[in-house]
């Protein structure tokens, strides 16, 4: 199942490509715009549960000084705590579970785009393919590894494969000359993924607004991904960086829409409920 669904967007990513150079754009250009179209394909099939997962998300964010109240209210009592929550939830129509859905099914769609593009650098036709100066089939790590022409003790190129991050970050300080005349071969994917850790920065930010317990999770995941980033194909991660910047621009607007929605219409328990 899993290699069929791998062959099927493989399939979509070619017919894109080859559509786009039949109107006469260059092979290496049309696989970044091929990559492109498909990150919009991807993020138009699943409006419908963004929207609501957004919308839900928001909600919960601007409902916490209420949710707050509750628990000072009936902080003894489970029971009640939760049949006054979930009426709180209820009246703004908002579902907890709501915000799990769409990340569950990107995940998959992620994964399988990795492995597309993974099999594809593989390929002679997929060989130094670049996207405004993006290696879309080399990561940060290979793009460094060939600027420093890394080698073994018997002089043969290390394959990517044995590529480590320590090894590849320790040569960079041991090479910087190399590593600098040579900067256009990694510099691009290098500002691609700075702008990817940003982005995640941002929208991190956007989510927990107002909510200090996590702050400590808007550092942690912008610097988690940016180290697993390290290692993705470029293509992976124009994928990742245009999809992060619709969803900000997204959330931007859900944000807007549901701040007009709350304060058009009463909230239950704007002020503490008074002891009976």
């Amino acid at each position: 199942m899993w290699e069929q669904l791998k062959a099927l967007l493989l399939g979509l990513l070619q017919f894109i490509h080859n559509t786009i150079t039949n109107i006469g754009i260059g092979s290496n250009f049309a696989w970044g715009l091929a990559i492109i179209i498909l990150t919009l394909l991807v993020r138009l099939l699943m409006h419908p549960l963004t929207q609501k997962q957004m919308t839900s998300m928001q909600k919960m964010q601007k409902l916490q000084p209420q949710i707050k109240v509750l628990q000072d209210k009936y902080g003894d009592d489970k029971d009640a705590l939760n049949r006054e929550t979930m009426a709180l939830y209820k009246e703004n129509k908002v579902n907890p579970a709501s915000g799990c859905l769409p990340l569950l099914i990107q995940l998959p769609i992620f994964i399988l785009l990795y492995g597309v593009l993974y099999d594809l650098t593989k390929t002679e036709a997929f060989t130094n393919v670049t996207f405004l100066g993006v290696n879309l089939g080399g990561s940060v790590l290979t793009t460094v590894a060939e600027a420093l022409k890394l080698v073994d003790e018997s002089g043969v190129r290390i394959p990517d494969e044995q590529l480590g991050f320590v090894m590849v970050f320790l040569s960079s300080f041991t090479n910087l000359s190399l590593l600098f005349s040579n900067i256009s071969i990694w510099i691009f994917n290098f500002i691609l993924l700075l702008l990817i850790a940003w982005l995640t920065w941002y929208q991190q930010h956007l989510s927990s607004s107002g909510n200090p317990q996590m702050a400590m999770m808007n550092w942690f995941m912008p610097l988690f991904l940016t180290f697993i980033c390290f290692s993705l194909p470029g293509g992976v991660l124009l994928y990742w960086g245009v999809s992060s910047l619709m969803g900000i621009v997204h959330q931007v607007r859900v944000s807007r829409k549901t701040t007009e929605e709350m304060k058009q219409k009463p909230i239950l328990y704007q002020e503490k409920p008074k002891a009976k």
